[in-house]
Formats: C-alpha cells, structure tokens, sequence
C-alpha cells in the first residue's frame, strides 16, 4: 500500500483515510493501552502480595477495566472478515457475562472463585479468546513477535491450569511474560504508525459489495 498526498493504491482501488478512521484507530490502541496496563498492574499484584480482601477488590477492578478496555478495542479494530470479527465480540460478549454471574455468585470474591474453581475459565477463559484473536489478527498482519508468542502462551496457560498440569512456578512464569509482553505489545502499537492498522479500504468495500450482491 503507497500513498501519495492522501490518496491510497488498494487491492481494488483507490481510497483515503479520514479523520474517523484515524480516531477509530487511536481509540483500538488507547483501548488495548487500558486493557494492557490493567492486566499488567493486576499481575504484579497477584503474585507479589497476600490475597486480602482489599487486594482482590483491587484486582476485580483491574479486570474491569481490562474487559472494559478489550471491549472497547474490540468495536474498533479493522477486521477485513467480519464474521471473524463479530466472533470475537461474541467471545467477549460470553466471557464478559460470566464474569459478572460468577462474581455475583462468589459474592464478590472472583479471583478467589477462579483459583479453587478451574473450571469457571471455561466461561470467562472466551474473554481471553477474544484477546488472543486480537493477538494473532496483529501476528498475521504485521508479523509482530510478542503477538506469536502470545497467541501460544494463552491459551496454553488457560488450558494448563484447568487441565491442573502446570506446576505452579510455571504458570507464574507464563503469567509474568504474557504481562511483560502486552506491555510491550501496546508500546510498540503507539508507536506504529496509523495507516497499516485502518488496512486496505478497497478491501472492506469490495467484501461489502460482494456480500450484497449475495
């Protein structure tokens, strides 16, 4: 894809870059921005201080947050197939869900729920899986190796704990780099610059037309 003025060369045609597509961009990055850092802060806390209750209030705030950030990234990232995208939103829609029911269950005490309740990852482990297509949408696109590595580290993680075969200094490890990568995931998204990630228009118009003429 080359530009020149504001004109882009696409698959199928020319096309420009507005305003809009911009600020939907910086909104999928501040979005992922919120989420990475929630995450991130979340981790550290886990591992380095005692479950109190005002700790686990903490940590069921930062995972708002992260949810609320992936939401958000989620509406606004550019997806050339939007049945992939919308799975991912459902994903999210799912997971987002049962998070609530089993914090209301669990009277508020979810991350206590998840450790003694592995199983439970089955319905909130679909937020992940929204992540983790973010994550390899960004591997395929731009070949980004924090984005490889994590779209292996997840899910094998997830799998790994409800399965119970991870020894427990392992999964701390993979938690630690899941989080150290994610930042660095999110630095590197700021500075990237915008264009790559509106994609090619041509494509997204031309995928309209073919589905209306279906």
């Amino acid at each position: 894809m080359t530009i020149e003025s504001n004109i882009y060369q696409g698959q199928f045609g020319n096309f420009t870059i507005t305003d809009s597509d911009r600020q939907e961009v910086t909104i999928y990055r501040l979005g992922l921005a919120i989420a990475g850092v929630s995450f991130f802060v979340g981790i550290l806390l886990f591992l380095w201080l005692d479950l109190t209750t005002i700790i686990e209030q903490i940590l069921t705030g930062l995972f708002a947050l992260f949810i609320l950030g992936l939401g958000v990234s989620l509406q606004k990232i550019h997806i050339y197939l939007k049945p992939l995208h919308n799975t991912l939103k459902v994903f999210w829609l799912i997971g987002t869900i049962s998070t609530i029911i089993f914090s209301i269950n669990s009277q508020g005490n979810l991350i206590n729920f998840i450790k003694n309740q592995p199983l439970s990852l089955f319905g909130i482990g679909f937020i992940f899986a929204s992540l983790t297509g973010i994550f390899i949408k960004e591997a395929f696109c731009f070949n980004s190796i924090e984005s490889k590595i994590l779209s292996v580290i997840i899910p094998s993680l997830l799998l790994g704990y409800i399965i119970g075969i991870f020894p427990l200094p392992l999964e701390q490890i993979l938690l630690t780099i899941w989080g150290i990568l994610f930042l660095v995931f999110i630095m590197r998204k700021a500075t990237q610059e915008i264009p790559p990630d509106i994609g090619d228009k041509s494509v997204f118009e031309y995928l309209r037309n073919q589905k209306n003429i279906l």
